[in-house]
């Protein structure tokens, strides 16, 4: 017979032959265990009822949410966060609510959950009833959007509806279905986007809270929107085009703000200065209109002297740019013609009678 088999027969107290009175061949007898005090047994229970008494009775609102406290199914109140008291025994009951946290509805793609500090990854799934749409022009466009809201009313989210989450799915669809079928397909692919975005998060505002979800809306923001796979190379092609003739455009543009500016300044200085012209020659002619009015008015009074008076001048004008002096004797021809006063004289007597 082994060691260990001996140990557990020496623990009942002997052999198989051995008997409480001394023969063989009876069954082997449990050992009596001790029994634990009653106050152990009372302790422990009062300390298990403590325990869920406390439970029972407290409980804590996390800084993000909200509770709605119900007493026999009738709500009194809306506690904000922290450590309030209920009622035990299922008198009242607590359901708490995020009303400070943003949460989100995904529409044509599903992101999975990441770790902290790791970017967000997306399944491969695709979700074709969700995304594809038809536009105004009656082509098929692939959409994806996110819907970010938040509870604002804890109460008209829990009873207003059965399922309010739902309801936000189905208006945000139906809503983003029509927006895009008013849009040409060109439109929601480049320009349209932001204006689509703006458009159903205001839509979709008004029809919840005309059904009184107690959800906010804040933002609706188009991920993806691009072309069905089929006829993504054409479209592809149609956007380079639509890019060079928009480059195009541009360079038009630029040499057309590099030469008008130039053309306008050449025109305002031709303009300038045919206005200076035309200014100088009509004071010109206004001063020699003056000077000859006032020479007029002198040849009028005396004409014989007004009329030398001018002879002299332009002698006095035209000699210094003679090149040369003639010196003519006295008897001769004089090279130029000169006035004699004298002779003058008598001639302007004649013309006063």
């Amino acid at each position: 017979m082994s060691d260990a088999r001996k140990t557990v027969e020496n623990l009942f107290g002997g052999g198989r032959g051995s008997r409480a009175g001394g023969g063989g061949g009876g069954t082997p007898q449990m050992p009596q265990l001790p029994k634990p005090p009653l106050g152990m047994i009372a302790a422990g229970a009062a300390v298990v009822i403590a325990l869920w008494g406390v439970s029972s009775v407290f409980y804590t609102v996390q800084p993000e949410e909200r509770a709605v406290v119900k007493r026999f199914g009738e709500v009194v109140k809306i506690a904000d966060p922290g450590l309030h008291f209920k009622l035990p025994f299922g008198v009242d009951a607590v359901q708490l609510v995020a009303t400070e946290r943003v949460l989100k509805q995904e529409f044509g793609f599903r992101s999975l959950d990441s770790r902290g500090g790791e970017a967000t990854q997306y399944s491969s799934q695709d979700f074709p009833e969700e995304s594809l749409m038809l536009s105004g022009d009656l082509n098929i466009i692939d959409v994806s959007w996110v819907v970010q809201y938040r509870i604002s009313d804890p109460m008209k989210f829990i009873y207003s509806m059965r399922e309010p989450t739902r309801t936000l799915r189905d208006i945000s669809e139906s809503v983003m279905r029509r927006a895009v079928g008013n849009r040409l397909g060109s439109e929601v692919l480049t320009t349209g986007r932001e204006q689509i975005g703006v458009l159903v998060r205001k839509e979709v505002q008004e029809a919840l809270d005309q059904y009184q979800t107690g959800i906010h809306v804040m933002t609706v923001e188009l991920q993806d929107v691009l072309p069905p796979r089929a006829v993504q190379p054409a479209f592809n092609e149609v956007n380079e085009a639509r890019q060079e003739r928009e480059r195009m455009i541009n360079e038009a543009q630029k040499q057309a703000n590099q030469q008008l500016p130039l053309a306008r300044g050449q025109a305002n200085r031709a303009i300038a200065e045919a206005e200076g012209y035309a200014t100088e020659r009509v004071n010109q002619a206004l001063g020699e209109t003056a000077r000859f009015s006032s020479i007029l008015t002198e040849y009028r009074v005396a004409p014989e002297v007004t009329r030398t008076r001018m002879y002299l001048e332009t002698l006095n004008e035209m000699l210094p740019n003679v090149g040369s002096v003639v010196v003519q004797q006295k008897g001769a021809m004089p090279p130029v013609p000169l006035i004699n006063l004298r002779d003058a004289q008598p001639a302007a007597a004649g013309d006063r009678r």
